[in-house]
């Protein structure tokens, strides 16, 4: 890479960011147009764009997978019945209405993507908040954060975990073991925090209908077969890498999306067409270009001389490493989009762990495996910090995105100052007490 082509990689990186964060531009358009202005100048060869291919696959094709599952499921008529329910369960209080979010999003997200959770649960919370009164953002913008922090429970329930997970190949099982105490404490930890951040909601009490009917599935044997298509999802997520044939997560979401399909072809509900037409695409473009400009952004070389400069300054400390990877990687997904970022850290802390002679050098390929015990804090900070980071700014995370968009179409925009007033703070202490959680972590693997 010639030095001007690094020079219009550095100014477009920026630039884009810049252009998000005031809003000048669509997210999905200044992407875009950031990519194309580094193809005018040969930043890109036909080699870049299949490693960036590569790494985007499995993320995109697990959020694909579940946002069309995710589709299905609406005409069954169970998100009506879901929402009647949870506007009970609140009592009119939007104390309860706030808590429930936490219990109606968190279950849901540890096994489903946190944009389609997003994607099926925001028609729910908007309903919910107009019968009580009160504005829906603030709300929606939880259910963003939660989807996120939940992600953190198991392996695939957030596609930053996930892409750290899969690099050094730990299975769904031995995360649960490992990692998803962590993630709960992360969802746990909002809840002293809502009565201060969302005090207005907190505090209301609202009187509801005394007769609130819950409407009759009007198709139960296409509700029965779209809800088996997510249980079967969610048993190949769990056993699917134990199978003679190693279904991994991105293959399981995409087969769930086959047969979801299937069932809305037969079933002759709505055309497929209408399905794949709601397919939230304009995120997946735009998580598609990041990863083209980290890739572009890799190439220039400031991320091997991270590399060597961390094996410099921290020599073979791994639990400093892990402190300034929960920071650094945390706080460049809060300003980009955090799958991508993750993709760029992975390189650089496998590039350390080189320098530091902690492994080979064929640690760097995509085959080795043998990670020593005393790395993996390292790694469960950069999922902590990629997957938490993306709760502080609108496009920080692909949930957040969505449920924007969501919010837009119903009259409300949400900027990136509104989000980052909700987001910033509770980011803050969420990586605090993962910080104590990757202390404790590394405490247990160096016994």
């Amino acid at each position: 890479m010639s030095e001007l082509q690094i020079l219009v990689t550095l100014l477009v990186f920026a630039g884009v960011i810049l252009v998000i964060a005031f809003n000048w531009l669509d997210m999905a358009l200044a992407a875009l147009l950031g990519v194309s202005i580094m193809l005018l100048f040969g930043v890109f060869t036909h080699q870049e764009f299949m490693n960036a291919a590569q790494t985007a696959g499995g993320s995109l094709s697990l959020l694909l997978g579940g946002m069309v599952v995710a589709r299905t499921l609406v005409p069954t008529g169970i998100f009506e019945q879901v929402g009647v329910r949870f506007l009970r369960a609140t009592g009119g209080s939007g104390k309860r209405f706030l808590l429930g979010i936490i219990v109606l999003v968190a279950p849901i997200c540890a096994f489903l993507p946190n944009a389609t959770a997003v994607i099926l649960i925001a028609p729910i919370i908007i309903r919910v908040a107009k019968a009580l009164e009160v504005d829906f953002v603030g709300p929606i913008i939880l259910t963003a954060i939660i989807s996120n922090s939940s992600g953190l429970l198991t392996l695939v329930g957030d596609p930053a975990t996930f892409l750290v997970g899969s690099s050094i190949g730990i299975s769904f099982s031995e995360y649960l073991l490992r990692v998803s105490l962590g993630g709960l404490i992360s969802v746990l930890v909002l809840i002293p925090l809502l009565p201060w951040v969302m005090k207005d909601i907190w505090s209301i009490q609202r009187t509801l209908p005394a007769v609130m009917e819950t409407k009759k599935l009007e198709r139960p044997g296409f509700c029965l077969l779209a809800l088996l298509v997510l249980v079967m999802m969610v048993l190949l997520f769990l056993f699917g890498e134990a199978m003679p044939f190693q279904l991994v997560p991105p293959a399981v979401s995409i087969i769930g999306a086959s047969l979801a399909l299937l069932i809305i072809y037969c079933v002759k509900v709505e055309p497929v067409d209408a399905v794949l037409k709601d397919v939230d695409w304009k995120t997946l473009l735009f998580l598609a270009c990041m990863f083209l400009m980290v890739e572009a952004f890799t190439r220039t070389g400031i991320l091997y001389s991270l590399s060597r400069n961390m094996s410099i300054w921290f020599g073979t400390n791994l639990l400093v490493v892990a402190m300034a990877m929960l920071v650094g990687v945390a706080v460049a997904s809060s300003v980009l989009a955090n799958i991508p970022v993750v993709a760029a850290m992975i390189l650089v802390v496998k590039g350390y762990l080189v320098a530091a002679e902690f492994v080979p050098e064929m640690a760097m390929g995509p085959a080795f495996m043998e990670w020593p015990a005393e790395t993996l804090p390292v790694f469960v900070a950069m999922m902590f910090a990629g997957t938490l980071g993306g709760n502080a700014t609108l496009i920080g995370a692909s949930a957040n995105v969505v449920g924007a968009g969501i919010s837009a179409s119903q009259g409300r925009p949400i900027s990136f100052g509104t989000f980052a007033r909700y987001g910033i703070p509770l980011t803050v202490c969420q990586l605090a007490v993962s910080a104590l959680y990757v202390i404790a972590l590394q405490w247990v693997m160096a016994r």
